[in-house]
């Protein structure tokens, strides 16, 4: 660990195995990448000609959320994702496919169950994973005791995302340009190639808050910031990135211009209801010979005349006097000539259609689109059944494998998190995690009903289909193809059935179906087999016999039977 790079470090970057040669560094494909070199490092990102600065773009995102039908929409992703619930945690852990001893698997979760405390989970994952989605990503601080390291974890703080920025850098000696890397790199002799180095921090700037009025990073900030150590913070982003521009992007980008369509149709259609709305009337003022000056004279002291426009003041309480102010709402005041029809008084109407809102809905729409939403959600008038899953629009089947995914992206936080406890606390070996971190599974409290609803009705067509094909078992088809075909079990769950059964049977929990074919009493089990008290026991029923070879043979065309 490099001594000007505060917090700690677990391991040095990994070097490249030897006899692996590529001229390709080490890709961060989770996230945005910023080569730095000569002290300059960052990239300004122009969409549209609006944003600069990612921190521009946290700044966006953050007011989108604040806009009633996007509030609205994250609302239902978040609630879908996260499910509190009084009696259980939002997510525990799932060992069932690691491959170690139940010593390890123990320590495991009481380590995982020890950082839900510290992140208060139970109580925060609601704006934990709020924060995550609107940002985009999401920092925490792992602070340690430092005389101490193997006490593990003590704080998990969180950081702002407009003060943080994650740097990776290309270290080759003093060679830092990456032309300079590719023109070094000896197609006949690749194994002379001497691997480039990435150098990976972050940069914590306390004063590039969204919240303090600065613009974001320029590109010599980086010698005013904190720079802190990879494994110090832990890092997980949305996984949307703009490769073209090297950016982090959040599941809102794609809203940004529906939302704009929205407030601006929204704010147009209001004022032209108020400016359509009330009907106004139009005098036509006989003005003569009179010349232009004089015309105007005589058309201002007639509307003098008879306008009367009195006005409450809310401040003072009182009634004042407001002719000498003409809004646009008001009458309509046109001077006619010699040889018109004379003064005339006409009225205008107001507007026809003003309860239209077609245009508004199809914005509305648009918008829970981008969001991965289903449009249902958007009209709360209807109400929340169970039904059969075939009566399940597809677009509630979308949205639950959307939150599924969001999901699996979101437990890269709590394994970061994990894999620095388990490591401070000398529970396994870096080389350890590597292999564990594939088997760890994270389980979410679910609350979609229509996933339930779903694998329910599967099941209950797998076994109604077996029932039916019961009689031709043996026949036609082996019990293995109507448990691999029909069930659809996979090999261990057919081995881990298949002992469970046997265990069951000679525990006298179920019967033997051997037994009962045979009619055996005992394989009833209990009074069941031998009847009620006083009564007779029954007669064994006679074994089934198998049907007759003969009776199914028939002639076959070829000659002989079959």
């Amino acid at each position: 660990m490099a001594a000007r790079l505060f917090g700690f470090s677990i391991e040095d970057n990994e070097k490249t195995p030897p006899g692996l040669v590529s001229p390709v560094p080490p890709s961060n494909a989770d996230a945005n990448e910023h080569y730095v070199s000569s002290g300059f490092f960052g990239s300004y990102v122009d969409i549209e000609g609006v944003y600069k600065t990612e921190n521009d773009l946290i700044r966006r995102y953050r007011q989108m959320a604040l806009y009633p039908e996007c509030d609205s929409a994250i609302e239902d992703i978040v609630n879908e994702a996260i499910v509190s619930d009084t009696d259980d945690s939002p997510v525990k852990i799932e060992l069932s496919n690691l491959n170690a001893s139940d010593g390890i698997k123990k320590i495991v979760r009481e380590e995982f169950k020890y950082i839900l405390e510290l992140l208060d989970f139970d109580k925060k994952s609601h704006e934990i994973f709020r924060n995550w989605y609107i940002d985009g990503r999401i920092y925490y601080h792992k602070v340690i005791d430092t005389k101490n390291p193997t006490d593990g974890i003590q704080e998990l703080r969180y950081i702002d995302a407009a003060k943080m920025r994650y740097i990776r850098k290309l270290k080759q000696k003093g060679k830092d340009s990456v032309d300079r890397l590719a023109r070094t790199f000896d197609r006949d002799n690749p194994e002379t190639y001497e691997f480039p180095e990435i150098e990976e921090f972050f940069i914590y700037n306390p004063g590039h808050g969204v919240g303090s009025g600065a613009n974001g990073y320029a590109a010599n900030s980086a010698s005013k910031g904190v720079k802190m150590t990879r494994d110090s913070v832990t890092y997980c982003t949305s996984g949307l990135v703009d490769r073209n521009k090297g950016s982090t992007l959040s599941w809102l980008h794609k809203a940004i211009k529906p939302l704009n369509q929205l407030m601006m149709i929204e704010d147009s259609l209001v004022i032209y209801r108020l400016s359509r709305a009330p009907e106004r009337r139009i005098f036509y003022i006989d003005v003569g010979n009179l010349p232009k000056m004089k015309a105007e004279q005589y058309l201002r002291d007639v509307m003098q005349r008879y306008r009367n426009k009195l006005v409450y003041d809310a401040n003072t309480g009182e009634i004042r006097d407001d002719k000498k102010f003409m809004s646009m709402m008001e009458d309509f005041w046109l001077p006619r000539r010699e040889g018109g029809r004379g003064t005339e008084i006409t009225t205008l109407p107001g507007g026809q259609n003003l309860g239209e809102i077609t245009d508004i809905n199809y914005f509305q729409k648009k918008l829970y689109r981008s969001l991965n939403v289903p449009e249902t959600r958007l009209q709360g008038e209807g109400g929340f059944s169970l039904g059969r899953s075939s009566e399940i629009m597809r677009d509630e089947i979308k949205f639950s494998k959307f939150v599924g995914r969001m999901r699996k992206r979101f437990s890269a936080m709590f394994n970061d998190m994990l894999r620095t406890q388990l490591l401070l606390k000398n529970v396994i070996t870096p080389e350890d995690w590597e292999y564990m971190a594939d088997h760890i599974q994270y389980d979410f409290l679910y609350d979609n009903h229509f996933a339930e609803l779903k694998d329910a009705e599967l099941l209950r067509e797998r076994v109604t289909l077996a029932m039916e094909v019961e009689q031709f078992v043996g026949k036609y088809y082996s019990t293995d193809y109507v448990r691999r075909k029909i069930l659809r079990q996979t090999d261990e769950e057919i081995i881990e059935q298949d002992e469970l059964i046997k265990g069951e049977i000679e525990s006298g929990a179920i019967p033997d179906p051997a037994m009962m074919m045979m009619g055996d009493p005992a394989a009833m089990g209990g009074d069941a087999a031998m009847g009620a008290p006083g009564e007779p026991t029954p007669p064994a029923a006679a074994p089934l016999d198998p049907p007759s070879p003969a009776d199914d043979k028939k002639p076959n065309p070829a000659g002989g039977i079959i």
